[in-house]
């Protein structure tokens, strides 16, 4: 049976219908995601199933006791306390109780008697409110998630943050776990450590991502909510992408024929004088429902109609980065940093959050000095900024008072055009133009900064975090355009299939201030890095003199005569298996922990010593299998 299923739904605020007679249903055990274009609804989706929304008509049921909980888009405003506190609020109001004796019990540590008498006063509430095992539960929902219970919210990195607010769901052993957006913010490493953890969790999961390579590791089903319908699709983002051609293609077709059939009957209503006077009435009323039909359909969402306005061509040399140095306060966030960037180069800057991408960038402009070095820059620059945090937009003005600035016309590529007009390329109807930015969603603000940022020429592009919130759609043409750009690009992105389709060189914050270059984009960093580090593990591995040759090179071994095994040799034959098993299973122990990109930068002494490691555990498995082979030919 279904935990929940969704029975002739149908919303409105007052425009074209969210959910039109929309039908679903969730099975237990599944990770569903919902994918659609901006504004057609998803997040007040994700509200109905949560039970925070009540639709127009239609009818919601779910299984008697069901527990929902919701993991939010954003940090709440307001939040803090430490992270057991946060993480037991998720309890409720028991969770009171729990938070005070867990406060009273580290003050008691800490030599607080007067702590530790309240903390005996309240054993017996904790008792009667079956306390301690909402205690365990707290606990072991830390463990879990790697989060320290002592640790205040506000020392904690943005992707700590998210994992303290997934920990609060999680703590309410929910039969369904809402999430929105999980990845936006986070940084690769933070975003691999989802994509593992939501793979081995054994509830059920409906999330809304535009990351591409996340949804394809995690969902086992994707929903589309397409003009009011949800159109299921079994299987990962990879299958989806395979079938929905074939689905818009059947659909288009059906859509050509009912035309064609509205067309005739349109002709024969309208013959002579004499068709009139014998026409069959019920072909008449026929025509008449036709007519409502086609009147009633939703023709799909089109494209944005994104244009990057290029300026005369920069200087050959962009940039020329001389051994600088970026600090914030003491702490070096790159030091001793050389590159030269050319005219056409597109060069991601790929780390941790925190590490100083954008304070490196914010350097390079000169909107911030360097602590030490030298950079030279090319001549008739012209810079276009995308900001992350969406400074740029004055949030109390409408759409186009930020793009106009009051006037009605802006100039893109050398022609006057009306600013509505321009704004209706990135999919903002006239009403909508109007509309404060305040009230906008977040993939509608990052529409609103991206036609602003092309509406003025550049030759020097620098995008930080554009695609957060973008549907799926607009990034695949976003990347098309910046592909197709003749500029220079500087982009920080966590999406890494948007990073690998777009960049053509890379430059990796490797930790402890080292920023190296790299050719190619995020899976090209990490095919390099993996390659070096085992080139480094082999030269640094001894070598052995009475080392086995090749299997291939043994093969006169296997025409020797068949013998009886000496004592000593049956004994090592029978050790063999275990032995070969074990230094399997600690291979595949050390190739996952390779596999987590975030090692490299985290600890690259852990994965130097792993790589070397397994180079020997490679040579070992070698030697065991031939001798293996030995003994029984």
């Amino acid at each position: 049976m279904a935990l929940l299923t969704l029975r002739s739904l149908s919303l409105s605020f007052g425009g074209p219908l969210l959910l039109d007679k929309a039908d679903f249903s969730l099975e237990r055990g599944e990770r569903l995601c919902i994918l659609g274009r901006n504004g057609e609804g998803k997040s007040t989706l994700m509200k109905i199933l949560a039970g925070e929304l009540q639709p127009d008509s239609g009818e919601v049921v779910r299984q008697q006791g069901l527990t929902i909980a919701t993991m939010p888009q954003e940090v709440p405003k307001g939040l803090e306390g430490d992270v057991f506190d946060i993480v037991a609020s998720g309890l409720g109001e028991p969770a009171k109780l729990l938070q005070r004796y867990h406060h009273l019990s580290h003050a008691c540590e800490h030599g607080d008697a007067k702590a530790c008498e309240l903390m005996l006063d309240i054993q017996s509430d904790m008792d009667d409110h079956d306390s301690w095992s909402l205690q365990q539960r707290v606990e072991e929902v830390l463990s879990r998630m790697e989060l320290d219970g002592d640790a205040p919210l506000d020392s904690l990195s943005g992707g700590r943050k998210r994992r303290v607010l997934l920990a609060q769901a999680l703590v309410q052993q929910p039969d369904i776990l809402l999430l929105d957006e999980p990845t936006n913010h986070l940084d690769v490493a933070s975003i691999q450590w989802l994509e593992n953890f939501m793979g081995n969790y054994n509830g059920t999961v409906v999330f809304i991502s535009h990351d591409r390579a996340f949804l394809d590791r995690v969902s086992t089903r994707v929903v589309e909510l397409d003009r009011g319908r949800l159109r299921s699709f079994t299987g990962s983002y990879s299958q989806y992408m395979a079938e929905k051609p074939q689905l818009l293609e059947a659909e288009a077709k059906q859509n050509a024929l009912f035309d064609k059939r509205l067309a005739e009957e349109e002709v024969w209503i309208r013959q002579g004088i004499k068709a009139r006077r014998t026409r069959n009435e019920g072909r008449v009323r026929a025509l008449i429902e036709l007519r409502r039909e086609r009147a009633d359909r939703r023709e799909r969402v089109g494209n944005a109609s994104i244009s990057i306005q290029e300026a005369e061509k920069s200087g050959k040399l962009v940039l020329d980065i001389h051994d600088i140095t970026v600090k914030a306060g003491d702490r070096e966030l790159v030091k001793g940093f050389s590159a030269a960037v050319m005219r056409g180069d597109k060069i991601a800057l790929l780390g941790e959050n925190g590490v100083g991408k954008t304070s490196l960038i914010r350097v390079l402009l000169d909107e911030a000095p360097a602590a030490a070095g030298d950079i030279r820059r090319g001549t008739k620059l012209e810079v276009a900024y995308f900001d992350q945090l969406r400074n740029q937009l004055d949030e109390e003005k409408s759409v186009l008072d930020n793009i106009a600035g009051g006037s009605d016309f802006i100039d893109i590529n050398g022609e006057r055009k009306h600013a509505l007009s321009y704004l209706q390329d990135f999919l903002f109807t006239p009403q909508r133009a109007r509309t404060p930015v305040k009230a906008l969603s977040g993939g509608e603000r990052n529409r609103v900064l991206l036609a602003r940022l092309f509406s003025r020429p550049s030759n020097l592009l620098v995008m930080d975090e554009p695609t957060n919130d973008l549907d799926i759609e607009t990034l695949e043409l976003l990347e098309d355009k910046l592909d197709a750009y003749q500029g220079t690009l500087l982009l920080i992105s966590h999406d890494r299939a948007f990073v690998d389709n777009v960049v053509t060189g890379s430059w990796a914050f490797m930790g402890n201030g080292q920023v190296e270059e790299f050719v190619g984009g995020y899976t090209d960093w990490l095919r390099q890095t993996a390659s070096r580090t085992s080139a480094v593990a082999s030269a640094k591995a001894p070598v052995k003199e009475n080392s086995p040759a090749p299997l291939a090179e043994n093969k006169e071994k296997l025409s020797i005569p068949k013998k009886k095994l000496s004592y000593n040799d049956q004994r090592e034959l029978a050790a063999l298996p275990e032995q070969v098993a074990a230094l399997e299973g600690e291979q595949s122990s050390l190739q996952s922990l390779l596999d987590d990109a975030g090692i490299y930068t985290r600890d690259p002494d852990a994965a130097l010593k792993a790589t070397q490691r397994l180079a020997e555990i490679e040579e070992k498995l070698l030697m065991l299998l031939e001798r293996w082979t030995e003994l029984e030919s």
